[in-house]
């Protein structure tokens, strides 16, 4: 049974991953500041260490917290048609069970779609496929020692390997090592090779285009800074000229200046003269 502390601190971890993906960060380092104030150093490492999932696992979590009988129930369906393909359930009706599961999934699947785009995040085909796939690994795996659970996945999760299958299956405890796999793509198809050969000459095709235009577009800006260029050492000529025109007829302008005072300088002489 938990001690109080540990309890608390579930429930602080809980609300996390109630939160959005915005908040969660953010929440998550105040709370470990807060637990490590408090002198519980251990739980804030482990709270600093948790993990911001991705959307499709968020939604996941969300689905949980929305409903936790839920995901428990689809868990279940599966649980019972594992039961009935192997023999361990008799007279089992598996087409029913397979019906129930796929129902229980499509309501599931449209749950998190309204719950991604409420939030703001895309519900694209690929997102939603991630949200298919950790909710079909949650039910292969369902409540086996060891097995990841919904309401804190940090990971979209991949559908369990031939191993984790057959230990689902045995009954055996799942490595913790396998309890949260980062989701991997499929690699794309090979591409036919004349394909890609022909796509490749487009390409040069496209390139060697693009260079003759910046080549034409170089030289016609090449014409224009020369014209520029003719037109601004004109300019300077002419500016040149006009300031030793304008030098010579100030000159000029000094000496007949100078003429005109000696001229009434003498101009006084000769009537002072006279009288």
């Amino acid at each position: 049974m938990p001690t109080k502390g540990r309890a608390d601190l579930d429930a602080k971890i809980d609300a996390l991953f109630r939160l959005s993906l915005a908040e969660f960060t953010s929440a998550r380092n105040a709370l470990a500041a807060q637990l490590k104030k408090e002198g519980r150093a251990a739980d804030a490492e482990q709270v600093k260490s948790l993990t911001k999932p991705p959307a499709p696992a968020w939604a996941v979590n969300q689905l949980h917290w929305k409903d936790p009988k839920a995901i428990d129930q689809l868990a279940s369906v599966a649980e019972r048609i594992r039961k009935a393909q192997t023999g361990r359930s008799k007279n089992a009706d598996v087409r029913g069970l397979l019906d129930e599961k796929k129902q229980r999934m499509a309501e599931l699947m449209e749950q998190a779609s309204a719950i991604l785009g409420d939030a703001g995040h895309a519900a694209s085909p690929d997102v939603l496929r991630r949200v298919s796939a950790t909710l079909e690994s949650l039910a292969v795996w369902g409540k086996t020692e060891g097995a990841p659970k919904a309401g804190r996945l940090t990971a979209d999760l991949d559908p369990p390997g031939f191993e984790a299958l057959a230990a689902v299956m045995g009954g055996a405890k799942i490595d913790s090592s396998a309890k949260v796999l980062a989701f991997r793509k499929a690699k794309p198809p090979a591409e036919d090779p004349a394909v890609a050969r022909k796509r490749g000459r487009e390409a040069v095709q496209t390139a060697e285009k693009a260079l003759r235009e910046a080549n034409r577009e170089a030289e016609r800006a090449q014409g224009v800074l020369a014209k520029a260029n003719a037109r601004m050492e004109a300019a300077e000529a002419r500016y040149i000229e006009a300031k030793e025109e304008a030098r010579a007829a100030s000159s000029e302008a000094r000496n007949a200046a100078q003429a005109v005072a000696d001229a009434e300088r003498s101009l006084a002489r000769a009537k002072a003269a006279l009288e």
